[in-house]
């Protein structure tokens, strides 16, 4: 009795626990992905920015494909309906680099035209370009076809070089590169009883040169401020020069000026006088 007492107040023996230096073995087991902790899915700020650079740059190539799609159609339409003249139909004052002989020219180079080929060019002929020529080169002037056309307020300009009358304003009369003498719309009127009045002769031979050489700068600027005028307007194409016969223009009779043109020249005037 006295044993069987002892076994019951025998208590169980606790279990002791396993560790890392008793096992080895078992630690030895644990594989490197489980020891290595876990990545977070939290993107960082790089790659927030590289996806929406990304974003960026796809929106814009996808524009930009839309964009040149819709020119490439509109060109093409207008090209279609235009019956290969224009590039841009429907705008009144299309790019010249919208218009098909502009590119032909381009590649073509400038032309060369007497004077009596440029003159089948003056807007009678509807199937042609309207040109018209200042100091030797050439224009397309199409564009403007109410203007230099038929009935035009500008229809003689059309059709040759008219140089002349874009200084004395006679367009009918004076349709001639010519300037011989045109100078003389500028000078004053000789009056032999005031001249002499007021300057001696030698006097008067150097009052005469400065006179001349002043209106030989407003011809010369006069005719540059047109030049330039066709020159650099975005309407008006250059297609190149007039071909002169050999000794222009001594082959010809020198011109005398128009009536308007002489109406409009003054007396000398007087030293202290004003003008009066």
């Amino acid at each position: 009795m006295a044993e069987e007492a002892s076994a019951r107040r025998r208590k169980p023996e606790p279990k002791t626990t396993k560790s890392a230096e008793s096992d080895p073995a078992e630690s030895q087991d644990e594989t490197p992905e489980q020891a290595a902790p876990k990545k977070s899915k939290k993107k960082s700020a790089q790659d927030r920015l590289d996806d929406d650079n990304d974003s960026s740059s796809s929106y814009f190539l996808d524009t930009f494909r839309v964009l040149t799609f819709l020119v490439l159609a509109y060109v093409g339409l207008s090209y279609l309906v235009s019956s290969g003249e224009t590039y841009s139909y429907g705008i009144a004052d299309p790019s010249k680099y919208t218009k098909l002989d502009w590119w032909k020219k381009q590649f073509t180079g400038p032309i060369y035209l007497t004077p009596a080929q440029l003159a089948t060019y003056d807007g009678t002929d509807p199937t042609k370009p309207i040109y018209l020529a200042i100091n030797g080169t050439i224009y397309d002037v199409s564009s403007n076809r109410r203007t230099y056309g038929p009935g035009g307020s500008y229809q003689y300009l059309s059709g040759c070089d008219a140089a002349r009358a874009y200084i004395t304003g006679c367009f009918a009369e004076d349709r001639t590169p010519d300037l011989r003498g045109v100078e003389d719309m500028f000078l004053p009127i000789d009056d032999p009883a005031v001249d002499g009045k007021y300057w001696s002769a030698a006097e008067l031979r150097e009052l005469k040169k400065k006179e001349r050489a002043e209106a030989e700068r407003k011809v010369h600027e006069g005719l540059a401020h047109w030049v330039g005028f066709f020159k650099n307007s975005p309407k008006y194409d250059f297609v190149g020069y007039v071909k002169r016969p050999e000794g222009w223009p001594g082959t010809e009779p020198r011109r005398q000026l128009c009536a308007a043109a002489a109406k409009g020249r003054k007396r000398r005037v007087a030293p202290g006088t004003g003008g009066k």
